[in-house]
This record gives C-alpha cells, structure tokens and sequence, in this order.
C-alpha cells in the first residue's frame, strides 16, 4: 500500500523526469531546427562569421560569335591564375598532429617546376611576403596558366595553393569582320561592336562556391554548397566570313593602290536586309588592339558619314517619277555651268553646251544642273519627305556609336542647298544608309530594314531571333522598275562602263563623288569621298554593293571606285551562286530629246 509520504517523492521524481524530458525536447527540435529545417540559412550566416567561411565566385564562360555559317569569330579560352597563402602555409606546416604529406620545401621545388620558375626565388619571395606581413594571405605566383597547367597543380593537393579560374577573348580569324566584331576590356564586358552589341546574349552569368572549413583546412560536412555559372550564348551574324575575308583583302589592295585614307565595302541581299559583309581598311584585329590605331577601334562602315553626291540622284527621280511630276517625254536644257534665278551657281563636272536631258539622261551623265532644274519641279517639303522616308537621318541597325548622318529641315535650305540638296549634297549619310536606298529600289520600292544579328542561342539550345524586320512600300513597284531600269543604263552608257561590266550578268550602278567638308563652313580642295553603289543581276536583283575610298590621291573621282565594285560584285555573285541573266536588257533610253 502507497503511503502519503511514499507518494510525495515518487511525484517529484515524475515531475523532474518530465521536465527533463521537455527540455531535451526543446533541444531535438532546436536541433533539428538548425540541422535540417534552417540548415541553408544557419550555414549561409555561418560562411560570414570568423575566418573559416570560404565563398568563391564561378565564373560562367562568354559566349560565342559565330558567322552565317557557323565560323567561329569570336570565342573565350578560360586561363588560371594562381595564387598562394602564405599564413596558411605556416600553420599547416606547424600542425604536428597533421602534417602534410608534401612539405613546403619539396611543394616549392614541384610548384616552381610546373609553373616555370626557379624554387629558391620562389620561397624566398613567400618568405619575404611573411616577413612583412606574417597574416598575409596572398601571394600571386603566376596569372593565365592553361588548363593542363591547372591539373598539374591541383594534383599537389594543397590546401594553400589556390587557382582563380578567368576567360579570355580569342578571335580566331583575327582581323576578318574585327571591327565590326569589336573587342572585350580586361573585365570581360563588351567595348565595340557585336561584343557590345549583344551583351545580353553573350554574357555569362556567375555561379558560386561556399562551404565552412577547419583551421586545417579540411571542408567541414554539409557546409559546401555550390550554384552552377552560365556561359553566355553564342551570336551568329549575317556575315559571310569568307566573302568578307576577300573584300577586306582587296579593298586594302584598292585603297593603298589609289593612296586613299580608308575604305569600306557592304554586301546587302535585297530581298531579305541581311548585312553579308560590311569590310573595310584600315581593319582591327581584336587579338592585339595596341597594333592598330586607336581611330580604327571602332567601324567606319557605321560611323563614317558623308555627303552621298550624285548616289542619290536616284532619290531625286524616285521622288519625281512616284508624284507624277515628269514622265518620258519630260526634258530641261542644261549646260555645264548655270546661275540660278536665285543667285545659286551650279556646276557639272565636265564642260559641255546646253543639253536637252531626259531624266534618265541626267542621271547616265550625273548633271548636276539637270538634276537642280528636275528636282524643283517638286516642293521641297516633298523633296525633304522622300530623302527621310528613304532613311536619311534614320541609323541602320543602331550599331554601337552608329550615326544616322543629317537631314536639315527645309527651313534651313538656303538659295543654294534648294538645289543641292536634289544631287547629294547639304545631308549626310553612312555607307549601309547608302546600300538601304538601293535595296530599296532593287526591292519593288520596298524598303526592308537592314540586319546584322541572325540569332541568339541560349545555353539550354533555345534559338531566339530577332523581330522580323520592318518593312515599307516607299515607292511604286512601278516607280521603282523605271529608276533600276535607269540605273542599267547608266551602268551600260555611262563613261565607266567597260570597267564595272561583270560578263554574263545586268547589273545597275551610280557612282558618287562627294566633297569633304574642310571642318570650317567650306570644302577641301581638290579632295573627294568617292563611292559606287549598285546591284545585281537587274532581271531578278539579289545582291547590293557599294564601295567607297575616303580622299583617294591617285584617281579623285569616282572612278577610282570602279575597279573595287567590279571585283566586289563579281566575287558577290560567284560566293552565292547567282545565275547569270536570261532576260536580255530592254532597249537604251534616250539621254537626249
């Protein structure tokens, strides 16, 4: 039987014996709080408290450019720098209790060997790090060792001997498409060109490596923790590698042999917008930047902009045939030389008496008094309308620094820019702005924006393209028959005729040869930017080209173009396979009434 004073005790011990079961179970909960269910967030908080929390950043490679084709232009090598802890040399060294199966004496000897330098100099300089400061935790040994390097160090072993694992740029066709390319600064961001361009397809994006370790060392369990790096995508452009390899080869030939400043060339298919090549000299080899000129970083085919001249004499009788203002039968007499009644003074580049040009006559011999008398024959407000709705002042494809060239409005045209403006001159425009106008006109009238970027394709093989293109009726496909067919005949009757014929193909040409503005309201003497624009075959147009030569000293004028378009649209039509014309050319047009 239980006696009172037997009850009191045994109760006191039930008491205490589940008190003490509560608490420990307020401890297995806590435990498993902190083990299991707040793991993550206890480790996370404990990588920053002390010294034995280690983050590293993984670093995800930059993607790829590549060309139409698949050529790779531009691509990254991943290189290591290695480094070492001197304090934590120290203290492995001193653990007698652990110590290292590779002394620092015989790890100097095989660390020195790998990397290519002499052991002695190497502990000399770790212990000279000490001396000055005994906590040091850093000494470089070497930057940009290979991969195969690496290995042979991350074999020793060694928990003081670390590798920061970094890309770089290689550019393996060199100065092929460089500049348009571009390059990359030490940090790995994109400076110029496609690499700037498509920063948000190529760059990588940076994982992360965190774990607890002891004072030895030795990674504590269930502390390593790591998010995967992304490598960047890879672009491919437009660009026909190989085709752009022979323009930038021969337009180098072409502009020393006519002693010009720089050149260019852009191949554009008429019936799509896409940009095949877009060459020109001088050229940039992203590889080694120091080589070139600092000017020739960027691209001039985007940033070099001009007065057209007499390219766009074509604008002038789009604009003229689509308002009905002349026809067939429509002439204006024209000598080489005329004052306006408005006092302006226009001349054409060759001495002759008073002519009765048709349009297409004005355009096989570039009169530019023709063009003056043609081009008033609409308002210039139409006139301004038709430039703008043909480009002019618009940018391309809004290439890294592209200008979109100038178009004053018409309250600012003077007694001499009225009629200026109708052969080239008081605008100004760039080389692919130039190609888009003639595009345009080889297209039916349908202007299609042009393109540089075929597609993005992401790391996990997802292909993003960019938004089709925009496209425009800015003339009549009638219209735009009658100015081609004009083109042809400037091709066929004009003076340079022989030397732009490209055997088995109609072909549509207009040279340019525009004067340089010397920086203080007036012109260069004596010194042009001259340029030739056309396309093929007319029957059936695929292909736009136009070459240009920025101040040729041999031959000024346009013609010193002629035989950079000649080989330029031959090796156009021979890359793609183009046949050759079946439909004979209509009858010559008269230049003459």
């Amino acid at each position: 039987m239980t006696t009172r004073a037997t009850r009191g005790p045994r109760r006191r011990t039930v008491v205490a014996l589940a008190v003490i079961l509560a608490v420990l179970a307020a401890f297995v909960v806590r435990l498993v709080d902190i083990q299991v269910v707040s793991a993550t967030e206890h480790v996370d908080d404990s990588l920053h408290v002390g010294k034995l929390g280690t983050t590293k950043t993984l670093y995800g490679d930059r993607g790829t450019i590549v060309d139409a084709s698949g050529v790779t232009l531009a691509s990254s090598m991943k290189v290591y720098d290695a480094q070492l802890s001197p304090s934590l040399i120290v203290e492995v060294e001193e653990d007698e209790k652990n110590p290292p199966k590779l002394p620092w004496n015989e790890a100097a000897d095989k660390i020195a060997e790998i990397i290519g330098q002499d052991a002695d100099e190497l502990r000399t300089a770790v212990a000279a790090n000490l001396e000055a400061d005994p906590h040091s935790q850093y000494y470089l040994l070497k930057n940009g060792l290979s991969t195969e390097k690496y290995l042979e160090l991350r074999d020793l072993g060694l928990v003081y001997l670390d590798m920061i694992p970094r890309e770089t740029r290689v550019y393996p066709n060199g100065a092929v498409a460089g500049n348009v390319v571009g390059f990359v600064d030490s940090a790995g961001q994109g400076q110029a060109g496609v690499e700037q361009l498509e920063t948000s397809c190529l760059a990588p994006t940076n994982g992360e490596h965190s774990y607890l370790r002891s004072t030895t060392g030795v990674i504590i369990p269930g502390s390593d923790r790591t998010v995967e790096a992304q490598d960047g995508g890879t672009v491919q452009l437009t660009i026909n590698s190989d085709l752009q390899w022979y323009l930038q080869q021969m337009m180098t030939e072409e502009a020393q042999a006519q002693g010009a400043k720089a050149a260019t060339a852009v191949v554009v298919e008429v019936k799509t917008g896409k940009i095949r090549a877009a060459a020109e000299w001088p050229s940039l080899d992203p590889n080694d930047l120091n080589a070139s000129n600092p000017d020739d970083w960027g691209t001039k085919v985007f940033t070099r902009t001009f007065e057209p001249g007499s390219t766009y004499k074509a604008v002038t009788a789009a604009t003229l045939i689509e308002e009905g203002a002349v026809d067939d039968s429509t002439t204006v007499s024209a000598s080489s030389r005329e004052t306006f009644p408005n006092g302006a003074m226009v001349n054409d580049a060759f001495v002759h008496g008073a002519y009765e040009y048709t349009l297409a006559g004005a355009l096989i011999d570039s009169s530019n008094v023709a063009l003056s008398k043609f081009g008033t024959m609409v308002d210039p407000q139409t006139r301004y309308d038709y430039l703008q709705k043909f480009g002019v002042g618009e940018k391309t494809i809004n290439f890294p620094r592209e200008e979109g060239g100038s178009l004053h409005p018409v309250s600012k045209w003077d007694s001499q820019s009225l009629y200026t403006t109708t052969f080239g001159q008081y605008f100004t425009v760039t080389a692919p702005q130039v190609a888009s106008v003639y595009q345009t006109i080889a297209n039916g009238g349908e202007k299609i924006d042009l393109s540089l970027i075929e597609s993005c394709t992401l790391p996990d093989g997802t292909v993003v393209k960019p938004e089709a293109p925009e496209r425009e009726q800015i003339v009549s496909e009638a219209t735009a028959d009658k100015v081609a067919r004009m083109i042809e005949n400037v091709a066929v009757q004009g003076g340079l005729a022989e030397r732009v014929e490209v055997p088995g193909y109609r072909i549509g040409i207009k040279t340019g040869t525009a004067e340089v503005p010397d920086g203080h309201g007036d012109y260069k003497s004596g010194i042009y930017f001259t340029s030739m624009v056309g396309f093929a075959p007319v029957d059936d147009p695929e292909y736009v080209v136009i070459v240009t030569l920025d101040e040729p000293t041999r031959i000024t004028s346009s013609a010193a173009t002629a035989a950079g378009f000649q080989k330029a649209m031959t090796q156009v039509l021979k890359t793609y396979r183009v046949s050759p014309s079946t439909e004979p050319m209509d009858e010559l047009l008269p230049k003459f009434k």
